[in-house]
């Protein structure tokens, strides 16, 4: 019993360090244009982190704008050396961003199944970033599969709620035709990388899609049928 409390104990004080870590780079999505949502995902809201744990994150982008979103997000969390860049080898993952979930509005509700472990890891989001109405969409599009769902203003996490001045200022330029061109640009080059590297690196049961309203790459889900295996914690 002793050493169960001094397991939980630690797990508590490393849940607490990668928090703080973790907080304290959501700031960079104030700039990215075109996200609206961020919530923190993963081992981070279900808090069963490890040492070598990453940060996953579920980010809501802008319709229409979705691999635009992507490749902003993907460019300023490598300029900080905050970005996970590969699905693979934990040793690189340690504290970075997993920028693995994007979802426009039209996408915010989870697609099926919705077994156990998706109705836990959902309702145990955590809002970092965006508007208050905004996370309460999300979360009202996903309320017919989890029944009850959280309230949105209660958590200290979500220090984050309006966009930079620089980023409006991007979103108007890029609204237009514009931004369109640099949407499909950006389409066919990241599609063109996806299906070239995710070839080599598809495991269990994978959960790709990539569409102009999400894009979701877990190529392996092994460690959900292995946690709704051994019960949820």
């Amino acid at each position: 019993m002793r050493d169960e409390t001094i397991q939980h104990q630690r797990q508590q004080v490393l849940l607490d360090k990668k928090w703080q870590k973790f907080l304290r780079r959501m700031w960079l999505f104030r700039h990215i244009p075109f996200v609206s949502v961020v919530l923190a995902a993963g081992s981070m809201a279900l808090g069963n982190v490890h040492p070598e744990s990453d940060f996953d994150v579920i980010i809501g982008a802008g319709s229409g704008r979705i691999f635009t979103t992507r490749f902003f997000a993907a460019v300023l969390f490598s300029l900080f050396g905050w970005r996970r860049t590969k699905l693979s080898h934990k040793e690189t993952a340690t504290d970075k961003i997993c920028l693995n979930h994007f979802v426009t509005p039209a996408a915010y509700r989870l697609s099926s199944p919705h077994n156990e472990y998706w109705k836990k890891l959902y309702f145990s989001l955590v809002p970092v970033y965006g508007a208050p109405e905004k996370i309460r969409q999300f979360w009202a599009s996903n309320a017919d599969w989890l029944g009850e769902i959280p309230r949105v203003g209660d958590d200290l996490r979500h220090q984050h709620k309006k966009p930079s001045k620089i980023k409006l200022v991007i979103e108007c330029v890029l609204s237009g035709k514009k931004g369109d061109w640099l949407e499909a640009m950006f389409k066919k080059i990241q599609i063109s990388r996806i299906e070239r590297g995710l070839k080599s690196q598809l495991g269990h049961q994978p959960r790709i899609i990539y569409n102009d309203n999400e894009l979701e790459f877990h190529p392996d889900t092994k460690r959900i049928d292995d946690y709704l295996k051994g019960g949820l914690r």
